[in-house]
């Protein structure tokens, strides 16, 4: 059952007369499948290619000379292309069609990792490959939750973004893949066949079935792209980079300093002040267009908040894994691509399970106490993790039962964090709605890589400085050659490395290996119990979560007068 009428430019009653007849035939509507696995492959590959990343993290230091700096930009920059510009992605699937987006997002993947698998350098690698690789995303994620709201009504909703969260779990079978072939023939390979994989995704959506979505005609909003585009970039550099570039002391690797400052905090406020920019300007142009960037039901609606909470602290909950468990499993514990593969099909499957089986089988479970619970699993599979870890490498049973928590966790809060979203808000928000959704994704991400990132960075420097000023064996002359350094996550010998041209006796380079290697440890943890207050303050968003149903939700016509004015006929100027 296609809709006919775009909600922007329904009258009330005609609203009303399109919801009931949309809830009365849900029940009969056969769940198409072909346009649900398409939509579940791109979304696999978007995930997928966040694990090669991880997967290549020692190849990456061998073959470009990678440092931990330059790994962590590498996690970032996808994120922070992609929450940058998924908006004005949602902004131009609305204007133009989601299935012309969707092909345009998985093609543009594709060229990204091509440059990836050709990038001679760690810089092209970032600026070129990541780059293009992101602003891929950030048409084709939008896209495929735009697209869900016009194929599937009803129940048959719900589990479609079911299915969507699923994908993310059935996307741990990549990293094992991709695992056996980055081991047998390479990192480079390994990015071709994420491009193969993607060209692919661009010709079965060919098969994607033709919906009568209306184009919107409404004015480019040129303001809200550029306004949101500027403030989330701005604010993820900054907290990227605070890692490299200092919280408020500047390293040697900060590009400029501002007041003696490190520029990343300046770079964060700058960000956020510009988004506060972007709401009060949106409200203006809302009233005028009617179709902008950001309408006013994401920010006004609590419930749409508590979503898009959902959505951030379960990529924050992906981005922590990426910085603290991969990394540390291959460069200190050793662990090959494949070992770490293994992880992502331990996790994968409890996530995709309940991601489709939750909606599937409990439809009529609370999404509040769903959501709770699964932040709850979160917390808990962090802490696992967290002790899992050792001082020359971790557990291998702590690590399993980490990562499997953190599958029930991701996939529990999947289940239900788009669609509590779109049921709070009018269709055509409800389909626009996949751009800040997939926003606050990557936001979580970045955030979740860069803060314990920088937790983990500083927390070893730091620690380290302090036990070499505490401990006798350790000569001043010596603490302060080694406090000049930058210690990346490594080794045991990675750390002789680089301590190699610093003259002292034996005793005291293996007391130096052990104080670093427990501030290693020590910091590891730290960054862990930071992720874990980090996802549970998250409960306090749940109480927001009051619309639990298509049933419980209020009157599309009361709807757009209390929370969305975009719902109502747009104004457009006269010609």
């Amino acid at each position: 059952m296609n809709r006919t009428t775009s909600a922007s430019s329904a009258t009330p009653a005609a609203a009303s007369a399109a919801a009931a007849k949309s809830s009365s035939g849900a029940g009969k509507e056969k769940f198409l499948v072909l346009p649900i696995v398409i939509l579940i492959l791109a979304q696999m590959g978007t995930t997928g290619d966040n694990g090669a990343l991880s997967l290549a993290a020692s190849a990456l230091t061998k073959d470009l000379g990678a440092t931990t700096s330059d790994i962590q930009l590498a996690n970032m920059i996808y994120p922070l292309v992609g929450g940058s510009f998924m908006i004005a992605g949602g902004l131009a699937g609305t204007m133009i069609g989601w299935r012309k987006t969707f092909r345009i997002g998985a093609l543009l993947a594709a060229i990204g990792e091509i440059a990836l698998a050709l990038s001679p350098n760690m810089m092209f690698f970032i600026w070129v490959g990541r780059v293009l690789v992101g602003l891929g995303a950030s048409f084709l994620v939008p896209s495929l939750l735009g697209i869900i709201p016009f194929i599937y009504h009803g129940a048959n909703r719900t589990v479609a973004f079911g299915c969507i969260g699923a994908a993310s779990g059935l996307a741990a079978v990549l990293p094992l893949i991709l695992g056996v072939v980055m081991q047998l023939a390479g990192m480079r390979i390994t990015f071709f066949v994420l491009a193969l994989y993607f060209i692919g995704v661009v010709v079965l959506s060919l098969g994607l079935p033709k919906f009568d979505q209306q184009p919107e005609k409404s004015h480019f909003d040129a303001i809200g792209v550029g306004l949101a585009a500027m403030g989330f970039f701005c604010m993820l550099i900054g907290l990227s980079s605070i890692s490299s570039w200092g919280l408020i002391k500047p390293m040697r690797t900060a590009p400029f300093t501002l007041f003696g400052i490190s520029p990343a905090i300046p770079l964060v406020v700058l960000g956020i002040l510009i988004l506060i920019v972007l709401v009060k300007v949106e409200a203006g142009e809302e009233k005028r267009y009617g179709l902008v960037v950001l309408p006013r039901s994401f920010i006004t609606t609590k419930q749409v908040l508590a979503g898009l909470v959902a959505n951030a602290l379960m990529f924050f909950f992906m981005g922590a894994q990426s910085i603290l468990m991969s990394p540390y499993l291959q460069l200190v514990a050793d662990w090959t691509p494949i070992d770490v593969g293994v992880i992502s099909i331990v996790t994968g499957l409890p996530t995709f399970g309940l991601a489709l089986g939750i909606p599937k089988l409990f439809p009529k479970a609370n999404p509040r106490h769903v959501i709770q619970i699964g932040y709850v699993a979160m917390a808990l599979a962090l802490g696992c993790m967290a002790f899992s870890v050792t001082l020359d490498g971790a557990n291998r049973i702590g690590v399993y039962l980490g990562a499997f928590l953190a599958g029930v966790g991701a996939g529990t809060v999947s289940s239900h964090a788009s669609n509590i979203v779109a049921l709070a808000v009018n269709d055509r928000d409800a389909s626009q709605s996949g751009g800040i959704q997939s926003t606050m994704r990557n936001v979580g991400q970045a955030l979740g890589v860069a803060l314990l990132g920088a937790v983990l960075i500083f927390g070893i420097s730091s620690t380290l400085h302090n036990e070499m000023a505490a401990d006798p064996a350790i000569s001043p002359d010596v603490a302060q050659q080694v406090s000049e350094l930058t210690i990346n996550l490594g080794s045991n010998t990675e750390f002789e490395h680089e301590i190699a041209n610093i003259k002292m006796d034996d005793s005291e380079r293996a007391k130096l290996v052990d104080l670093e290697a427990k501030a290693r440890f020590d910091s590891t943890r730290v960054a862990y119990g930071a992720g874990i207050v980090i996802v549970l303050l998250g409960l306090l968003t749940t109480p927001w979560i009051t619309t639990l149903s298509r049933d419980s939700k209020p009157a599309p016509s009361a709807q757009v007068a209390k929370a969305s004015p975009s719902g109502s006929q747009p104004k457009h100027p006269q010609s």
